[in-house]
């Protein structure tokens, strides 16, 4: 099979869609890698690199996906390099398409293009196993990013996350205990902050309680969200489903009840936000104010660690990646369930995909 392997231009976009040892393992059973020029360099992987690795590098973006039965990104494609897809081709990427425009779904039906997104990968027993990982790294990250926004010199209110003696801690709202409100309960604790971490599954709350049992656990009703809303320092959006419209929790008039210049972070923008107020930013520009509180809703939060979230993805998404180039495309989404889940076009139909309807949001 031909695959390409392009240099992602969304803006501070810094990751890479397959490492020089994902190019090895393709390389070494015979396929063909097209890796576009300084593709990773700012992960640190050199065209040299991919070079050795047996991959051979291409100096323009309409070779990486003119060149390719199957596409391989992080990021989903920009408005442009749809068109660079070749009819009949794959792309797998972190795809988000619930929340895309319905043109770009358009154009992949009408030239039967198949698309694979990671996140939707799902086990028979519900785990999604590529996008955990890189959940785990946005909550983990998410504590650091909030300790700096929480900074006068960020346009927070100043406050130290973990507190100091006869100071206490900032108090720390977490809505959704899945893979991203764990990590980020976890980051947050080992910074001194107070959680509180609401959900609608109880079962969930009970895990994260025998394991974290200094945490305050919540149903996610709206009472219960409304009243942790007016306490909280920082509140963390982590509540969403992959392939599906991320739930609308926080409306403005919740938000209203929040001390001026606490900080919300909405790590379910990919899939539209849980904020009524959200609205994608990026990492040079992360923050804007709605009603006196600084909300943070960027994206591609995880592209800042760059080498770290390209070496995770690696590690996650490399045995599906060898199952679709092995088998050929029509054979690994048949055989293979999880690729199946993920699969949101494919021959000109939509196979698994919900597009974004905040309507029927809980």
């Amino acid at each position: 099979m031909n695959i390409g392997i392009p240099k992602e231009n969304r803006p501070f976009e810094y990751r890479v869609g397959l490492s020089p040892a994902g190019v090895r393992m393709l390389a070494n059973r015979g396929h063909q890698v097209y890796v576009e020029h300084e593709a990773g360099l700012r992960v640190g992987f050199s065209d040299q690199d991919y070079e050795q690795a047996g991959g051979v590098i291409v100096y323009s973006k309409d070779e990486a996906f003119g060149r390719a039965d199957l596409v391989l990104k992080l990021a989903r494609p920009l408005e442009g390099e749809n068109e660079l897809l070749r009819p009949g081709s794959a792309i797998a990427g972190f795809l988000h398409l619930p929340s895309a425009s319905q043109s770009k779904i358009d154009y992949f039906l009408e030239h039967k293009i198949t698309t694979i997104a990671y996140e939707q990968i799902q086990l028979a027993d519900g785990s999604r196993p590529v996008l955990r990982p890189l959940s785990e790294v946005g909550g983990r990250l998410a504590a650091q990013i909030a300790a700096n926004l929480l900074q006068n010199d960020s346009g927070g209110k100043g406050i130290l996350l973990g507190g100091m003696p006869g100071v206490p801690p900032a108090e720390v709202v977490v809505l959704g205990a899945g893979t991203a409100g764990c990590a980020a309960t976890q980051a947050f604790l080992g910074m001194g902050a107070q959680l509180t971490v609401l959900d609608n599954d109880l079962e969930a709350l009970t895990r994260l309680h025998q394991r974290c049992p200094q945490v305050v656990t919540l149903l996610a009703n709206n009472a219960n969200i409304q009243r942790t809303a007016a306490f909280a320092d920082v509140l963390v959006a982590a509540a969403a489903s992959p392939g599906q419209a991320a739930p609308r929790l926080i409306t403005r008039e919740t938000l209203k009840l929040m001390k001026p210049r606490s900080l919300v972070m909405d790590l379910s923008i990919d899939q539209g936000g849980c904020l009524e107020t959200s609205r994608p930013t990026s990492h040079d520009k992360p923050t804007f104010l709605e009603e006196g509180i600084i909300h943070y809703c960027v994206p591609n939060m995880t592209s800042v660690v760059a080498r770290t979230a390209s070496h995770v993805f690696f590690n996650a998404a490399m045995p599906y990646i060898l199952e679709l180039a092995q088998k050929g495309l029509d054979a690994a989404l048949a055989e293979n369930p999880a690729l199946h889940n993920a699969t949101n076009t494919h021959n000109g139909e939509v196979i698994h995909l919900v597009r974004l309807d905040h309507s029927k949001a809980a």
